[in-house]
């Protein structure tokens, strides 16, 4: 199985729809790019949620260890964390109430896709949330 994402008509349409986002291994340094696309996403109007057990907060918000701690729905999961982190980032979605799993530019693994896909979950991966954000406007 390969990865296929869903068209950049759809991405647009389930970028219109969200609110929350929350990004797991967001950084607090405004160099690191998690750091620039989170605050461009925020800066756009989304909620952003900083999902990261090693800082206290980012973009003015206060971070928490996993995403089982977030109350409420998620829209979307970004994940900005290497490819072989991807399967475990996977087994914590499907536990909590959000929507779409969305893997940064660079980041993908056949068998978390395959994993969520078989849940019937959006996936998407290997593409930059802000890049396509700024496409569907």
């Amino acid at each position: 199985m390969t990865i296929v994402n869903p068209s950049r008509e759809e991405l647009g349409s389930l970028l219109k729809k969200s609110k929350r986002i929350a990004v797991v291994g967001l950084s607090d340094n405004p160099e690191r790019t998690s750091y620039m696309v989170s605050e461009a996403m925020q800066n756009a109007g989304y909620e952003i949620i900083p999902v990261n057990p090693t800082i206290k907060e980012a973009l003015g918000v206060k971070a928490v260890s996993s995403l089982k701690e977030i109350k409420g729905h998620i829209d979307i999961v970004n994940v900005f964390r290497r490819s072989e982190h991807l399967m475990d980032v996977a087994k914590e979605f499907i536990e909590i109430d959000a929507d779409i799993f969305w893997a940064q530019l660079g980041v993908m693994n056949e068998d978390a896709y395959t994993f969520l896909k078989n849940k019937g979950f959006t996936v998407v991966m290997d593409r930059c949330i802000k890049v396509e954000h700024a496409l569907t406007k």
